[in-house]
């Protein structure tokens, strides 16, 4: 077992920071603002993680990925805790997380407090391959739940757009 350090809350912080959303690689699960909280309950740590989306298929990865990585470094009793309140939300992804999921190829959430799912072929969505804004919608459905599908007129490239929500 780890002898708990000066700023034990800090440190489990960083190692979280290395774990890669497992959907979307380039970002790891704090910058998607999934980590909620870190507590230390005497020699348990308690992680708590927000899923992108209420039946994020994910989930499982993530915990078990956490779990595997603090044993990983000595601490044993690890408790994850899923929430669901507060919802995660769009909100929570900072302009330089936008920016590496459109460079990666997923285009970003167009604004933070939208309701455009109700109609998102009104969405004016811009392509992350050309900066293209005439793009159309394919599926409501992309890769994932929290994506959806769409194409690009201009360079014909199809895409996913990460909902907001």
């Amino acid at each position: 077992m780890v002898a708990i350090k000066k700023n034990p809350t800090e440190t489990i912080w960083q190692l979280l920071a290395t774990v890669p959303d497992p959907e979307i690689p380039v970002v790891n699960i704090c910058e998607m603002g999934m980590v909620r909280d870190v507590k230390i309950v005497e020699d348990k740590i308690e992680v708590s993680i927000s899923p992108t989306y209420t039946a994020c298929p994910a989930m499982g990865i993530i915990a078990a990925d956490i779990r595997q990585l603090l044993n990983s470094q000595g601490y044993e009793v690890v408790e994850i805790k899923t929430i669901y309140h507060p919802a995660w939300s769009t909100e929570l992804l900072s302009n330089e997380v936008k920016e590496k999921l459109k460079n990666y190829g997923i285009a970003p959430p167009v604004d933070s407090g939208c309701m455009n799912w109700l109609h998102p072929d009104q969405l004016k969505i811009s392509c992350p391959h050309c900066g293209s804004s005439s793009t159309r919608l394919v599926s409501q459905f992309g890769s994932t739940p929290c994506k959806s599908h769409y194409q690009c007129h201009d360079c014909l490239e199809p895409f996913d757009y990460f909902k907001c929500h």
